[in-house]
């Protein structure tokens, strides 16, 4: 009984989040909005990497060779991370020749997929665990912003990506390997002299918001505790 008004619920919640409603549309917009305004790439660079994901997902589904291996990408400025299983030496090989030749716009191509069995899904689900939970450690700090790195986890073994600065790159590492059951944390980063100026800018103007709304909200309390007390000794002087 339990197994069955679970399945509900999941189709239930897989219909809600794939209906057309403009709620959730604007919720997706207001999403997607908030993201590019902190992504670090350019608009077109993330559609080119998004693009190039799509790519490179579409070559493993069509091609009969490929089709049976467990294979994940990962795309962050034309740099691109390949994981999972393959049967064979050749077969990995194989892989990566077809990328090369179907991507030629990619810039770096990093091959960790592993010659072994392919993992259960079991090891997959413990992954995407892992995944979550390192990128809600990232919301809890403000050393980056969490849109700065990009997280996968492979058989306990964790993947950064992003354009980050050397301190920002040190700080998300220390955080993803005191995450639980991570077994080695890899960094593939972009590595920036300094923070851009823009955000520098934006970052500061945010921070002279807060003050100034700090500021107000002591001084409405002060006024309202005033208020209060000028109210406490009119009620008296009435009571009298």
């Amino acid at each position: 009984m339990k197994k069955v008004i679970l399945l509900c619920t999941l189709l239930a919640s897989s219909f809600l989040l794939s209906s057309c409603s403009p709620i959730m549309q604007g919720a997706a917009a207001v999403t997607t909005v908030a993201t590019m305004s902190n992504d670090r790439r350019s608009a077109g660079e993330i559609l080119d990497d998004k693009t190039l994901d799509l790519k490179l997902s579409s070559i493993v589904r069509r091609d009969t060779i490929l089709e049976d291996m467990h294979i994940n990408f990962m795309v962050y400025n034309k740099a691109v991370l390949i994981t999972g299983e393959s049967p064979s030496i050749e077969a990995r090989d194989y892989l990566e020749k077809q990328v090369k030749r179907n991507a030629p716009k990619m810039k770096q191509l990093i091959n960790e997929v592993a010659v072994m069995p392919n993992s259960g899904y079991l090891s997959r689900a413990k992954d995407g665990v892992i995944t979550v939970q390192i990128e809600t450690i990232f919301l809890n700090q403000e050393v980056f912003h969490p849109t700065h790195v990009r997280v996968m986890t492979e058989r306990r073994i964790v993947y950064l990506m992003g354009s980050v600065t050397k301190r920002e790159a040190e700080h998300a590492t220390n955080l993803a390997t005191k995450a639980k059951n991570v077994d080695k944390v890899v960094k593939l980063f972009n590595y920036l002299l300094v923070r851009p100026a823009a955000e520098i800018e934006r970052y500061n103007k945010k921070k002279v918001e807060a003050e100034r709304q700090a500021e107000l909200d002591a001084k409405r309390a002060e006024l309202e505790a005033e208020q209060a007390a000028l109210q406490q000794q009119i009620d008296e002087l009435n009571a009298n």
